[in-house]
């Protein structure tokens, strides 16, 4: 019997059909919706900051990341796209949180807390529905069948944008960290007034938030300058707390300490191109405590020396009032001067002595004072104002 041996022609198969596309699961697309929402308000509150240029930036890094992870999000699933969307809309989160309690101090424009106005709350509403429904989309990843909500999805994105765009043109209106809406008499965004309302004075206690509100004649743009400087000066001045230090960083006391109060001035920076900066203020000012130490109290900002008292800078509005000194006489040696008499002008000073820096000063106090943070001192220290003015003493929001 015969038997072949011709092998067997091989088996042949189909190859496997490819299967559908992993579908996004609704709930992580809701997320992304959110994230989107989120950063379209703080894309508008980037532009509203322009004039902080390290809050404009954080601002629109935060928006760029929100929207571009909520981009990435509705047409792409996965782990590493989750934890993205939790790390990104977390550090939202927790940014927002920071700066409504303590203020962030290392960006400029939000380091003041202040109260959560509508367009805080809602991108922070949004970044935690961005969250729970991303870690919600993960719980539920090991089910067969996703499905992708397509009605769920579209009601998201309805009620979103209905919520985003009154909270875009809020965004527009809304002040962080002393910024104040544009009206002619100022009044104080995060106490929640109306914008031209009469505000409610709040007595100056040397803490943050500082607010001024409430003065007569003062623009919105003169509130928020004499606002920034005072905060400005509580935040920075404390590094001159130790006057044993100042010598060595070119600081030299003036001899007034007979009057309760020493002045330590920097001779070369009257005459330098920077005014108002509490790193560098012309003078430095210390109260002499009953044991004979010295506790910082205040910086003095000084004009340079071709600026008049009838010509002082414009700053403040009516809540600054500047003053000089013209009845001092100093000596010793180069920009260690001292006092060495005090003679009425126009007498001349006696011997070798001669006035000098006769341009208008303003003092910033850090501390409660009950003529307010721009009171000047009392008695020879208070100096001479303006011809035709009165002494000022800001009751309104002096100390009680």
């Amino acid at each position: 019997m015969y038997t072949s041996t011709r092998p067997s022609p091989p088996e042949t198969y189909d190859a496997p059909a490819a299967g559908p596309a992993r579908a996004v699961p609704a709930l992580l697309r809701v997320a992304a919706v959110a994230s989107l929402g989120a950063g379209a308000i703080h894309a508008t509150a980037a532009g509203s900051h322009s004039e902080h240029r390290s809050a404009a930036i954080a601002f629109a890094v935060l928006a760029a990341t929100q929207i571009g992870w909520g981009a990435l999000a509705l047409v792409r699933a996965g782990w590493g796209v989750s934890l993205i969307g939790v790390a990104v809309n977390g550090a939202a989160l927790g940014g927002w949180a920071l700066a409504m309690t303590s203020g962030i101090s290392f960006v400029d424009g939000l380091e003041t807390a202040e109260d959560p106005q509508f367009p805080d709350l809602l991108a922070a509403a949004l970044a935690v529905v961005a969250i729970l429904g991303t870690v919600a989309a993960l719980a539920t990843a090991r089910r067969r069948q996703v499905r992708s909500g397509p009605v769920l999805v579209g009601f998201a994105a309805v009620a979103t944008i209905g919520l985003v765009v009154p909270g875009m043109v809020a965004t527009g209106n809304h002040g962080h960290a002393g910024g104040h809406a544009d009206t002619e008499t100022a009044g104080h965004a995060d106490g929640g007034h109306h914008a031209g309302a009469p505000a409610q004075p709040k007595p100056f206690d040397g803490t943050l938030p500082v607010d001024l509100a409430g003065t007569p004649g003062v623009s919105a743009a003169e509130q928020e300058e004499a606002e920034a400087l005072v905060t400005e000066t509580i935040q920075k001045l404390p590094e001159f707390a130790d006057w044993t230090t100042l010598a060595a960083k070119g600081w030299y006391p003036i001899g007034d300490a007979v009057t309760g109060f020493e002045h330590f001035i920097n001779w070369p920076l009257i005459d330098d191109d920077v005014m108002f900066d509490p790193e560098q203020p012309e003078s430095i000012v210390y109260e002499i405590q009953p044991d004979g130490s010295k506790k910082l109290v205040a910086a003095m900002f000084i004009a340079p020396r071709h600026v008049t008292i009838d010509d002082p800078p414009e700053f403040g509005g009516e809540l600054v009032q500047w003053h000089m000194h013209d009845n001092l006489c100093y000596g010793g040696v180069p920009n260690q001067l001292r006092i060495m008499a005090v003679v009425e002008y126009p007498q001349p000073c006696p011997g070798a002595t001669f006035r000098d820096h006769l341009s208008p000063m303003i003092h910033v106090w850090i501390t409660p004072h009950e003529c307010g943070p721009f009171a000047a001192l009392e008695g020879d220290g208070g100096g001479v104002i303006p011809e035709g003015e009165t002494r000022a003493c800001d009751h309104a929001h002096g100390a009680q």
